[in-house]
């Protein structure tokens, strides 16, 4: 899991390049995750779109694009990277980002 959390902007990282990393086939890195709520391969998206909704709703990288944040996580498709963050967040990037300090200041 350190090994992914390092990664997670390398676009390519997967079940195959982590299991080559750790010397493992890819079936024994499944087997490994078999216990957790999601597939290895499930996990990685929901991290790296964790990660983007964490830096949109931060000061700190206002100043660039939503394109440009989701592409820092591997997400290079824009309409896709807007319906998966939409499904997962409920609101679109943009919309979220703008909304994101009046979360803040209210906690």
């Amino acid at each position: 899991m350190d090994h992914i959390h390092r990664r997670l902007g390398d676009p390519r990282l997967s079940p195959r390049s982590i299991a080559a990393a750790h010397r493992i086939s890819v079936s024994h890195l499944h087997e490994l995750f078999a216990g957790h709520d999601m597939t290895i391969s499930a996990w990685i998206p929901h991290l790296r779109l964790e990660r983007c909704r964490l830096d949109l709703a931060g000061p700190r990288l206002r100043p660039y694009p939503v394109r440009a944040i989701a592409a820092r996580w591997d997400f290079s498709d824009a309409a896709h990277f807007s319906r998966v963050f939409r499904a997962a967040y409920g609101a679109l990037p943009g919309r979220y980002r703008r909304r994101a300090p009046d979360r803040a200041a209210s906690r």
